[in-house]
């Protein structure tokens, strides 16, 4: 499915070919509330990255992640997370340990995004006590990852590029 999306401002425009293009996966780690979550999750979608085309680029900033390593100090994260430096808008992260692989947020895409039969929260144990999870019959909740992949997830639900929902 091709995907659209832009910053905020406009000053960034993007498109890519999503092979899991439904926007069923909220992360509430606290990378993702922080960085891109305003209601304390953010949806990741997953597209090809060679077909990533951008303008705008001029306006584009990267965030490194500093995640704790449980000593004190702290690793940097390889993960490459593309906002406007204009108005902030978090866009997609681009890791180079799967050089193949970019995810856009689904809050970015201007294009019309499939309706998800299913949610999937993951990374509860990390999400501000402020935060109301919804726990619907639809909801699932994963304190941790999630042990099913974008990929495999699209697959099952029979959604994988970005084939109709059933």
């Amino acid at each position: 499915m091709r995907l659209e999306g832009s910053c905020h401002c406009g000053k960034v425009r993007f498109r890519c070919d999503a092979y899991a293009p439904v926007p069923f996966l909220h992360c509430y780690c606290s990378i993702c509330r922080k960085t891109a979550g305003g209601g304390g999750s953010a949806v990741n979608l997953g597209a090809r990255a060679d077909t990533l085309e951008v303008e705008g680029r001029g306006h584009l900033g990267v965030y490194h992640a500093r995640i704790p390593d449980g000593n004190g100090g702290c690793r940097i994260s390889s993960g490459q997370r593309h906002f406007c430096t204009g108005c902030g808008s978090a866009l997609w992260l681009f890791d180079p340990e799967w050089p193949e692989l970019v995810h856009p947020h689904a809050s970015a895409i201007d294009s019309p995004l499939p309706h998800p039969g299913e949610r999937v929260h993951m990374l509860l144990d990390s999400r501000a006590a402020w935060v109301d999870v919804p726990d619907g019959r639809h909801d699932v909740h994963v304190d941790g990852f999630p042990e099913e992949s974008l990929e495999e997830w699209h697959r099952r639900h029979g959604v994988l590029d970005g084939e109709a929902p059933g």
